[in-house]
């Protein structure tokens, strides 16, 4: 069931309808431009669908169906919509012969079909997947944090451009971005869910890096589930930015340094699927066949949605909602594209 919508009080969009399809594309080339040269990545060609039990396709929070389908002419085998290209992006690095700290990213486009709709959250998932080779010591928090900052000032110089083309705009993002760990973040909130202390340390902030996300947590809960084979629960962690039009928490960016042998195989027995080391994936994993890698995900509706002072994400990407929010949207001047 959706979740109801949040509809700003006297809400009414600073672009309209076609100025916003404009903004949009120069939001896009702008910010791509300038992440390809800042982070060193070269742009290229990313699968929509992926055959099935190979272990490629990303399994997120390890409860979420994928889209799945037969092919006729693939002898009827099943093939799947990808969720993300965490793993899909460290093959393509080993099979382009990419060295350490070149990278590779894509405009991936996905299908969630268990996300719950609301202001934030759409069927259709459009990112920037990103990924880097990197040596077995940068396996570090210097390294993710690096990386951190480099994105953020590319998403700051992204804010400066669209708002010296639309001043009607009202920037939003500070000067620095701050970090911390779902550890401290827990222990100065405890009384607090994990969504309520990511409002509470956004606010504070404006810009936040929440790290660690994935193993459980003093407390024994977890801030967030992380499907085990992908990112490294001790050096990962999601961008987040205060967003006062929806007056909450909004996430950027999901990023974190790639399991290796150790970690993976740790992971997978804290969430009980050891199974899965059986996946070609996997195995390319623990017999060293793979580059150690960090890369991320970064929202391409979800920053443009931010940068253009949007309330829902249907103003900033063409999708399929329901009779009741479509009606909700158009009593409260919110456009749907």
């Amino acid at each position: 069931m959706n979740n109801p919508i949040f509809t700003p009080k006297q809400y009414k969009s600073k672009l309209d309808v076609m100025e916003t399809e404009i903004a949009i594309k120069k939001i896009k080339d702008c910010f791509e431009n300038c992440f390809a040269e800042v982070l060193h990545v070269t742009k290229i060609s990313a699968p929509m669908i992926l055959k099935q039990g190979k272990g490629l396709n990303d399994n997120l929070n390890g409860v979420e169906r994928t889209v799945s389908f037969d092919a006729l002419d693939l002898d009827n085998s099943t093939v799947e919509i990808v969720q993300s290209l965490a793993k899909w992006k460290r093959v393509a690095l080993a099979r382009y012969g990419f060295s350490e700290n070149e990278g590779i990213y894509t405009d991936m486009r996905a299908i969630r079909r268990d996300e719950i709709l609301d202001n934030l959250h759409s069927l259709y998932v459009d990112q920037w997947d990103w990924e880097k080779v990197i040596a077995k010591d940068q396996r570090n928090l210097y390294t993710l944090k690096t990386e951190v900052l480099k994105i953020y000032d590319v998403m700051k110089a992204t804010e400066s451009f669209i708002k010296k083309l639309y001043p009607v705009l009202t920037p939003m993002l500070p000067e620095e971005i701050n970090f911390i760990t779902t550890k401290e973040l827990e222990a100065l909130y405890p009384h607090y869910s994990p969504k309520e202390r990511e409002d509470i340390i956004a606010k504070k902030y404006g810009a936040v890096f929440i790290m660690q996300i994935g193993g459980e947590l003093p407390s024994g809960q977890k801030h967030d589930g992380r499907s085990p084979d992908y990112d490294d629960w001790e050096l990962n962690g999601d961008m987040i930015f205060w967003y006062p039009v929806l007056e909450k928490a909004i996430e950027i960016s999901s990023m974190g340094i790639r399991v290796d042998e150790s970690s993976l195989l740790y992971q997978l027995k804290a969430a009980r699927k050891e199974s899965r080391k059986s996946l070609e994936y996997h195995q390319l994993v623990l017999d060293g066949r793979l580059p150690y890698t960090i890369g991320g995900g970064i929202g391409q509706s979800r920053l443009c949605m931010f940068l253009l002072g949007k309330s829902h994400i249907g103003e900033v990407q063409s999708s399929v909602w329901d009779d009741q929010v479509i009606k909700d949207c158009k009593k409260n001047n919110i456009h749907l594209l």
